[in-house]
């Protein structure tokens, strides 16, 4: 979830402040940011829309067809 972190950070968001805003713990956002835990297709979709972003972008750091 490599393009999780970048996207949070480019907004200036904290985990907690995502966190709250999607009803999630910390954790499992820091979970899902560091690869311990993957997101479910619920929450990916939950994810892209609240950062407006594609699911790809979320999980690469580039959006689909980009090398």
């Amino acid at each position: 979830m490599k393009g999780l972190r970048e996207i949070r950070k480019k907004k200036g968001y904290s985990q907690l402040k995502v966190a709250m805003d999607l009803s999630i713990s910390r954790e499992a956002l820091s979970y899902y940011e560091n690869g311990k835990r993957s997101p479910d297709i619920q929450m990916l979709i939950r994810l892209s829309k609240y950062f407006n972003v594609s699911i790809d972008y979320l999980i690469t750091g580039k959006e689909f067809g980009q090398e």
